[in-house]
């Protein structure tokens, strides 16, 4: 009877997220008059936060990027413009909205401190610049839990360990230098807590490794799956790849994490040629692809259980995307039961899309179901700790409107006992011994600072609706006889 049942689930699936559909905004927000980089490097040349949108642009002589809060851009509009070569990727810390970093042709990479209110002259000096790189700085990537550790990668084949949390300006020596690939790394994905590292090569081979320790743990060379993307899907112990069968068709993978000998699962997209971005939300267990020259994003279900991968549907558009941001979850419209935001690059037209995911529900309430506590911006560990060999899962955080709190192993009754500043207990905290210590406690302060300021203005924002809200209501009620 058992046996019966289970061999009904394929044909039918219960899921919260079937009915998920895309809503692109309005004109007015989009970011319109943008010179979106011509640069053919298969890269998201886009970056997003609650506070910034980063955008590669196209500019004669170095190299630059845009760093908008709204609307429609300015051609003169300021940049960031210290690299004398090409710009091909950029990165916000998931810590610090304020600090981005970029690689370039010039073989560098740069790190840069945003001011509060913006890009409002040119940026030229950055806060910190690496030079390791032989060639050029194709990939950047933070680590996903220890604070100011950035890993970048180019056309010299290594993958550099960068440690920022140091008083030089010019940073001359990674800490560590993984040498593992014959060709350039095409891609780069952290686990959850940021002790696995996946990548993709240009010589076919998709490689599991300590990022630490540089130790290669896996490695997967298919022949009949060349791998252009990889992302690890942690909470599933699998590895996903996007690129092109034997025939070149356009394909995705998934892998066991534990065995990379053979794909789980290989299936045939289309018989395009632009790469395809893959995306992945481990607190919804869905996967999106978004093919370069595409105006769809087609999106998953992912299951532990085959056939693993389910289709649910696909957001069309006839406007081709070239790059894509994702916001971060904290960054997202709860009340509207958002689940994901894409800012599409659409150069045909000179204009960043945002584009929503939405569950549709009918109650206005905040829905638990479709968000878990998720990752927060608060880091789990220093640099120091990390390079020691510590790994510690994220420090997570609910949306809950309100909450405006990161989970830091109390309880709710706990939390409500004691004054809380950035999780830590202001009557336990001693005061700071070193000068580095004192550095870090006023940069958690200063966090501090601009996460009440931020509550205020999303709470101010609310008031406003609110008061739209019951000035309509007024209005659309009859006026009563006299």
């Amino acid at each position: 009877m058992n046996r019966g049942k289970m061999s009904w689930r394929p044909q039918y699936r219960s899921s919260k997220f079937r009915h998920v559909f895309g809503k692109a905004a309005t004109k007015e927000s989009c970011y319109d008059g943008v010179p979106i980089t011509c640069s053919v490097q298969d890269n998201n040349f886009c970056a997003v936060n609650p506070r910034f949108l980063a955008v590669i642009t196209e500019c004669a002589g170095g190299g630059a990027f845009l760093v908008l809060s709204t609307g429609k851009v300015d051609p003169h509009h300021p940049r960031v413009s210290g690299h004398r070569g090409n710009v091909l990727d950029v990165k916000w810390n998931p810590f610090n909205d304020y600090c981005i970093a970029s690689c370039s042709e010039d073989t560098t990479v740069k790190v840069w401190e945003i001011p509060p209110h913006g890009v409002l002259k040119n940026i030229t000096v950055p806060w910190k610049e690496l030079q390791g790189h032989s060639r050029r700085v194709s990939l950047i990537e933070w680590h996903p839990t220890a604070n100011n550790i950035l890993f970048s990668t180019g056309y010299d084949y290594q993958i550099m360990i960068w440690n920022l949390d140091c008083s030089e300006q010019v940073i001359k020596n990674p800490v560590r230098t993984i040498s593992h690939h014959a060709d350039v790394v095409l891609s780069m994905s952290f686990n959850t807590d940021g002790s696995l590292l996946a990548t993709t090569c240009k010589d076919r081979k998709v490689r599991l490794m300590e990022p630490l320790s540089g130790n290669l743990l896996q490695e997967a060379n298919c022949k009949t799956h060349k791998a252009s993307k990889v992302l690890i899907l942690s909470n599933m112990k699998m590895l996903f790849t996007s690129g092109t069968s034997r025939w070149n068709d356009r394909q995705i993978a998934l892998w066991d994490q534990d065995d990379l000998s053979v794909p789980l699962l290989a299936e045939n997209l289309d018989g395009s040629s632009g790469v395809i971005f893959p995306f992945y939300d481990p607190d919804t267990h869905m996967l999106y692809l978004a093919g370069k020259g595409d105006g769809n994003i087609r999106y998953y279900e992912i299951s532990s259980e085959k056939p693993y991968i389910h289709y649910l549907t696909e957001h069309r558009s006839h406007l081709p995307q070239k790059g894509m941001g994702v916001m971060p979850k904290r960054g997202l419209d709860v009340s509207s039961c958002e689940v994901f935001r894409f800012y599409r690059l659409v150069t045909i037209k000179n204009l960043i899309e945002p584009l929503s995911m939405i569950v549709p529900r009918r109650s206005e309430s905040y829905q638990d179901d479709i968000y878990p506590m998720t990752p927060g911006n608060r880091p789990a560990l220093t640099a120091e700790e990390w390079l020691g060999g510590i790994n510690k899962d994220p420090v997570l955080m609910s949306l809950k409107p309100g909450n405006g709190k990161e989970d830091s192993g109390h309880t709710g009754e706990e939390r409500s006992q004691t004054a809380v500043s950035n999780g830590e207990d202001l009557a336990l905290c001693s005061p700071p011994r070193t000068e580095n210590e004192l550095r870090l406690k006023f940069h958690k302060q200063q966090e501090e600072i601009r996460r009440l300021r931020e509550l205020l203005n999303q709470r101010d924002v609310r008031i406003k609706q609110l008061e739209l809200e019951i000035k309509n209501v007024k209005n659309s009620q009859p006026q009563s006889s006299l």
